[in-house]
């Protein structure tokens, strides 16, 4: 089993406004994984079936375009489920230039009319509930979908704070106009960084209640500060630095959404794009089978066969808080999975503990002997990661 430490007093109480925050809300309007480094490295076929973490359902969507036979999205969090509830239900039933308008600009005028007179109807009970309350987050002219859920505070934050400091939003909407690295770069370097990284920034970066608005809850915080001597700023700074130093930023839609509240036609998720959503709604999308449960739950009452996990980062809290409970999910993983499966999952520090030290049990042996890593292929796809936010990015096959 893996080794958890004591939490201490402050430990104990940041984990409960986690779980109050997590159990009320909204965590994530938008994932923040990149889906095309997930392709590349799961390589989906016709025959496959993936167990996925819902999240916000973008990456689901972006998976169904390859059309594998299956892809089971479950989330212990009905509101992530939801979310991808009111996507799905928006594909069936909408035009594009509707679809678009609502989850790409963010804002639709008339979204709440066209949600009660033909999306509605589609939603499962929790999900109508949960919108029928909600649903005029689309609607606001001076705001965006993208401001809303505990993620998208955040992200309104940092537009009030850009507002109060016009030099810097200035930098930063040029920057995003930029067309090649070297300009980038440039602009970042002379125009952008010496003004971003202010004391109010850095304070803002090392709180634990911003960390939980974004989904971050305090053992993955710790594992950061843990492995970088700058602590989570110093952290968060590096990755920006390298993602507006290497990446080209026109196609980074991760953080264009938080930077401007939209997306555009030409930096978006793939199921934002015209061909792509008028593939699923003829049918890609239909492979998509949702379950609000743990993965445990869910591998417990199945008998279905997984080729293709994709676990996120979930296994980091749980090897500080609920180490028995992690134990039970990778032997559940294992046992649902085919001889050929392919397991992808992320986490705040590049070699965590917990894949050395957890046992499986009697007749189980060691997680670690019955999975074949990939460091070097992980070591490869890490620096393409558009987010860049992850210091581990894990790849491992069933071991035979």
């Amino acid at each position: 089993m893996p080794v958890s430490t004591k939490p201490s007093l402050s430990d104990r109480f940041d984990q409960k406004v986690f779980d109050a925050i997590y159990s009320r809300a909204l965590v994530y309007n938008t994932c923040w994984e990149d889906p095309a480094v997930d392709r590349m490295v799961l390589n989906i076929a016709p025959e496959d079936r993936i167990l996925v973490i819902t999240s916000a359902g973008c990456n689901v969507l972006d998976y169904a375009l390859v059309g594998p036979a299956e892809i089971h999205a479950v989330d212990a969090n009905p509101r992530q489920n939801a979310l991808l509830e009111l996507k799905l239900a928006g594909i069936r039933h909408l035009e594009y230039e509707d679809f678009f308008a609502a989850f790409g600009h963010g804002h639709h005028p008339r979204f709440e009319a066209l949600y009660r007179r033909t999306l509605r109807a589609d939603l499962s009970p929790f999900a109508r509930g949960f919108w029928d309350k909600r649903i005029r987050w689309f609607g606001n002219p001076r705001g965006s979908f993208y401001f809303h859920g505990l993620s998208g505070i955040v992200a309104k934050g940092f537009h009030t704070y850009l507002r109060m400091r016009p030099r810097l939003a200035a930098s930063i909407a040029e920057l995003f106009e930029t067309r090649s690295l070297d300009d980038q770069r440039h602009v970042y370097e002379t125009r952008v960084q010496p003004l971003i990284w202010s004391p109010t920034i850095n304070w803002t970066l090392s709180r634990q209640l911003t960390m939980s608005m974004l989904g971050v809850p305090h053992p993955q915080r710790k594992e950061v500060q843990d492995q970088h001597e700058r602590g989570v700023a110093g952290f968060v700074r590096e990755s920006i630095d390298y993602v507006f130093g290497q990446l080209p930023v026109w196609t980074n839609y991760f953080w264009a959404v938080y930077v401007r509240g939209r997306y555009t036609q030409d930096c978006c998720p793939e199921y934002l794009k015209p061909d792509n959503f008028s593939a699923l709604k003829a049918g890609l999308a239909d492979c998509i089978q949702l379950h609000t449960a743990t993965v445990s739950e869910l591998l417990t009452t199945t008998e279905q066969r997984f080729s293709k996990y994709v676990l996120l980062d979930h296994m980091d809290w749980m090897s500080s808080y609920a180490p028995e409970a992690l134990t039970e999910e990778w032997r559940l993983v294992l046992k649902r999975a085919r001889a050929d499966a392919r397991i992808i999952f992320r986490s705040a520090h590049a070699a965590p503990a917990y894949l050395q030290d957890l046992e499986l049990g009697a007749g189980h042996g060691r997680l670690r002997d019955c999975l074949r890593f990939h460091p070097d292929l992980s070591a490869r796809m890490q620096p393409l990661d558009r987010v860049h936010t992850y210091a581990g990015f894990h790849i491992a096959d069933v071991a035979v």
